[in-house]
């Protein structure tokens, strides 16, 4: 367990869980949050500084600042020189260099696009986001996902996530990443993974009908997008809505050199598989479709369509396309394809006509004639054949977004909370700026408005809730360029529909002098006839310049009638007109929707991504001034910070304020118990605050100049290392102590358990003793298992508890039987005739043998004539088994003479040297009155001479001795015998050899 902190400055834990730790300020403690996150909480106890080190505060603050210089200020308001573009680009090049590409203008959040992976968009980053306040953590994507999140659910209300910047900028990967993070981190069931699944699949379908390469991006959004996420009451969403605008339909049938045609064309060659092809009648070549190579890149080495194609196919399957519709579409496109190699040739009249009905024949599926006349000449009718082209690409389009928007209706007519996101194309100025270009300013120009009137509002609503004054805030109003663009009857767009409606050859020179005479004096318009001098020279006959937000844009007048007609009625508008049908032109109707998409916005609580790219070539870690300055310039940025500054540069709730730095003021530590409010006062008199720095709301402080809070942050921070290591140490002990407590409290409930157990022991088993017992037997066995009996004659056994005595006499006996059978497989044949013999001679011998328990473990031997048996007695004729020296006692006078007891399995002989004396029959031995005969005893006995003839008798005494007893016997005496005499009679009949 213990602290790691990386290089980076990122701190994670690592202990007996895993997880991630975020480092707060605020009352030492570790609590643990969702998914293994911990957040670590820790105040510095500071003691009373003397004089001295109050006097160095200001230099070890310069000091702390290094990293600051080195990685710039996280949130733009903390500029001092906020005013200044050059401050503003320095401190973006700063955290780019760092790859921290993402800053703060308040809530506002500016992304730089890295043009490179970057590991910042895991799981487990997604999971430190997840709830947390908002400036707890380094600048985010996700944190302004979870911001409108988090306040939507609490809240109850609606928001909107705008994301804006020009193509390539990042604004189409940075609503897949919202996307992704409502996916992963919103509750969710079975039934509501369907739902994830169809609003995150039908960005890639989106994408295939609605983006293409351009100059630059490869993956250009060429409309603008707005979905509405659907969340129930639980915060899982529910359902999804999406609005396009303005899809280029131009580009279907010219793109610019190294540009290309929308994906889906390219994908639909290269990936279909090839019986659909031959049902479209398509060739997987491109080159072989005009509308496909006029930009002459059909293969970018940097998409791949085959792999795209299929990701658009499985996408196709999730958000509920059937067969049939697919068909359908693809049809479309195919025809689209055919349409553009159409050739048109004149005939005698004049008239354009098709001689080859190939590409006609493919478009409606049914035979035509070879020859099709039409009023139209030749120019004309490849007029009519792209106007065609675009209105059907056009019209594909919106009944494929109407479909994707069936599949993520919710049918739950229950009150849903949405959060809206906004990807809409950025400000465009490109070497000609035409009618495309014109409507996406005025849509840039419009949401600037939007963002600076609800900053303003947001801003102006916060001083008069706190109480303060609110001071007027100098900033660019470009209502008077949207007036000029949208105005009823006086509007560019009112003079643009009113010529393209009027009867008589309108072109778009006459539109020009239209705008010149309506116009002409607007201080944001100007032409070439208008403009001064110097002007003149950078302005054509034939464009009008826009003095926009974000600087002049001129726009080629050439193509506007005709784009606004959308062509494809051109022929039809007196047709109109008569019957007083209501037609809208393009324009118009971009401006209406324009209006309604604003109206949605107003209603949700905004948030804002603004994404720049940092260079033109696409490469990490460029940092291209020029070109950022602009995008700078027209995103607003400059304005949107100076509004957010509002005269202060920080404000922050009491409570947050006085938790962060009430270590800097002994009054204040550890513990402030009045108001926050009051606390916060008596802090910032002790540090030093001046009147003109800082002002106190009803609920907030608000902070004017940045270097007083960095003043500020700094102490803190200079205090916080010089007593970081106690701090730590105290929060150490504190966790070892509650590790101890912890043991402690487990070993005091262990040992009341077991004590509960012990009462209980003889009790059947319950679970008051069940532990108990089982404990016991346990250790019981445990033991046994060392102490078992090795052999038979091991009678030792461990006594047992009493609970387990049946038990222990159970074992005993199964562990004996075991012995004994394994001790009787081990008997071979021959050992098994020892020990019966054994047997016979403990029978004979127990109790009369000195030495018998000594001889019990010895084995039965079959001879032991090896050492004393003369050779003629190992004839093997005698079967001898037995030979010892012994001492024969005549029978007169019972003289003693050395002689050999020889005993086979049938007699015993008597021998003097090699000479066989005597032999004597087993069974002519009998016990006493029977016959008699000499007296045998061995030589090692002491004996004695006797004479005569008698009976032998065998007595115990103090020592050995044999002698003749008065009554004439011969009386043989041992030691150590059993109580009572034996006598023996020994035959007569026993005769000598």
């Amino acid at each position: 367990m213990g602290f790691i902190v990386t290089s980076s400055g990122e701190r994670s834990w690592k202990g007996n869980e895993p997880g991630v730790v975020c480092f707060v300020p605020g009352f030492a403690h570790i609590n643990h949050q969702k998914a293994g996150v911990y957040c670590l909480a820790f105040e510095l106890r500071l003691l009373p500084l003397d004089k001295e080190v109050e006097d160095n505060t200001d230099a070890n603050m310069e000091g702390a600042l290094i990293a600051r210089d080195r990685v710039g200020v996280q949130d733009f308001v903390l500029l001092d020189s906020h005013t200044s573009e050059t401050s503003f680009l320095n401190n973006l090049r700063k955290r780019y260099q760092e790859n921290l590409i993402y800053t703060y203008i308040g809530t506002l959040l500016v992304s730089v696009n890295p043009y490179k992976e970057l590991d910042i968009y895991t799981v487990t980053q997604m999971q430190l986001y997840r709830g947390v306040n908002f400036f707890e953590l380094p600048p985010h994507l996700y944190a302004i996902a979870d911001n409108a999140y988090r306040v939507m659910c609490s809240e109850y209300n609606n928001h909107f996530i705008l994301i804006s910047g020009e193509s390539g900028a990042g604004k189409t990967e940075a609503s897949k990443k919202i996307l992704q993070y409502y996916a992963v981190t919103c509750p969710t069931t079975e039934q509501l993974q369907i739902v994830r699944d169809r609003l995150l699949l039908s960005n890639p379908v989106l994408e295939a009908f609605g983006n293409a390469k351009t100059l630059r991006n490869d993956n250009s959004s060429r409309f603008g997008k707005y979905m509405d996420i659907q969340f129930d009451f639980k915060g899982a969403p529910v359902g999804g809505h999406i609005l396009s605008y303005l899809i280029e339909k131009s580009r279907v049938v010219h793109q610019n050199h190294g540009e290309r045609n929308f994906h889906i064309f390219y994908q639909l060659l290269e990936g279909g598989d090839k019986d659909l092809l031959c049902w479209l009648g398509l060739e997987r070549n491109p080159q072989k479709y005009a509308y496909l190579i006029q930009g002459r890149c059909a293969k970018v080495f940097s998409i791949n369509d085959k792999n795209d194609w299929k990701i658009v196919r499985k996408a196709f399957s999730i958000i509920d396309f059937t067969e049939k519709d697919l068909e359908h579409l693809f049809g479309i496109v195919a025809s689209v394809l055919h349409l553009g190699n159409i050739q048109f040739e004149e005939d005698s009249n004049g008239h354009a006509i098709i001689r080859n009905g190939t590409q006609i024949k493919w478009i409606s599926k049914v035979s035509l004639t070879s020859q099709v006349l039409s009023p139209l000449n030749v120019d004309l009718a490849f007029y009519a054949r792209d106007a065609v082209a675009k209105a059907i690409y056009g019209r594909t389009f919106t009944w494929l977004v109407n479909k994707i928007n069936g599949s993520l209706a919710n049918k739950d007519s229950t009150r849903k909370t949405v959060i809206g996101l906004l990807d809409i194309y950025g400000f465009e100025v490109l070497d000609t700026n035409s009618f495309e270009q014109f409507c996406i300013n005025y849509c840039n120009e419009k949401l600037q408005q939007l963002l600076i009137e609800m900053t303003l509002k947001a801003e102006q609503e916060e001083y008069e809730l706190e109480g303060i004054e609110w001071e007027p805030i100098p900033y660019f109003n470009n209502k008077i360029i949207c007036d000029l663009v949208e105005q009823k009857h006086k509007g560019i767009i009112s003079i643009l529909d009113e010529e393209c409606l009027r009867p008589g050859e309108a072109t778009d020179l006459s539109f020009l002098e239209k705008l010149e005479e309506k116009v002409g004096d607007h201080a944001h318009f100007v032409t070439r006839k208008l403009a001064d001098q110097k002007t003149r020279k950078s302005i054509d006959w034939v464009d009008f310049r826009l003095l926009h937000y974000a600087g002049e844009v001129t726009y080629c007048a050439v193509g506007f009638l005709e784009k606004n007609n959308d062509l494809l009625y051109r022929n039809l508008k007196e047709v109109r007109v008569k019957k007083g049908m209501l037609f809208l032109y393009v324009a118009t109707q971009f401006k209406n929707s324009l209006m309604s998409l604003i109206e949605i916005l107003m209603s949700k609580e905004p948030s804002y991504v603004r994404c720049i790219k940092p260079n033109e070539n696409k490469e990490p870690g460029k940092f291209d001034d020029f070109l950022i300055r602009h995008q700078v310039k027209y995103l607003g940025l400059m304005e949107h910070l100076r509004v957010r500054r509002a005269g202060f540069a920080y404000r922050r709730k009491y409570e947050l304020f006085l938790q962060r730095y009430k270590s800097l003021c002994p009054a204040t530590w550890p513990h402030w118990h009045g108001p926050a409010a009051e606390g916060v006062e008596r802090l910032i008199k002790h540090i030093g605050y001046k009147p003109e720095e800082y002002k106190l709301g009803r609920t907030k402080i608000f902070i004017r100049f940045p270097k007083t809070l960095f003043a500020t942050e700094d102490a803190f921070e200079f205090r916080k290392h010089l007593l970081g290591m106690a701090a730590l140490e105290a929060c150490w002990r504190g966790a070892l102590a509650r590790k101890e407590a912890k043991k402690r409290t487990w070993a005091v409930q262990i040992i009341r358990k077991f004590i509960n157990g012990f009462i209980n022991r003889k009790k059947p088993l319950c679970p008051e003793n069940i532990e108990f017992v089982r404990l016991v037997q346990y250790n019981y066995f445990m033991k046994l298992r060392d102490h078992v009996p090795k052999t038979v004659l091991d009678k030792s056994w461990l006594r047992p508890p009493s609970i387990l005595e049946e038990t222990s006499e159970m074992l005993k006996k199964i562990c004996i039987r075991n012995l004994v059978r394994k001790y009787c497989r081990g008997v071979t044949d021959e050992r098994k005739v020892q020990l019966q013999q054994k047997v016979v001679a403990s029978a004979v011998f127990r109790g009369k043998k000195e030495g018998y328990l000594q001889s019990i473990n010895q084995p039965f031997a079959d001879t032991r004539l090896s050492e004393y048996t003369p050779s003629l007695l190992k004839d093997s004729a005698l079967w001898s088994l037995y030979a010892t020296p012994v001492v024969k006692y005549d029978r007169n006078g019972f003289k003693a003479r050395e002689r050999l007891l020889v005993l086979t399995q049938s007699s015993a002989y008597v021998v003097e040297m090699a000479k066989i004396k005597q032999k004597i029959d087993y069974a002519t031995l009998k016990g006493k009155g029977g016959n008699r005969c000499g007296a045998f005893l061995p030589v090692s006995d002491p004996g004695a001479e006797i004479k005569g003839e008698g009976t032998m008798v065998f007595t115990v005494g103090q020592e050995s001795q044999i002698f003749k007893a008065k009554n004439g016997q011969l009386t043989v005496v041992r030691p150590q015998l059993s109580s009572g005499n034996v006598a023996h009679t020994f035959s007569s009949d026993a005769q000598p050899l």
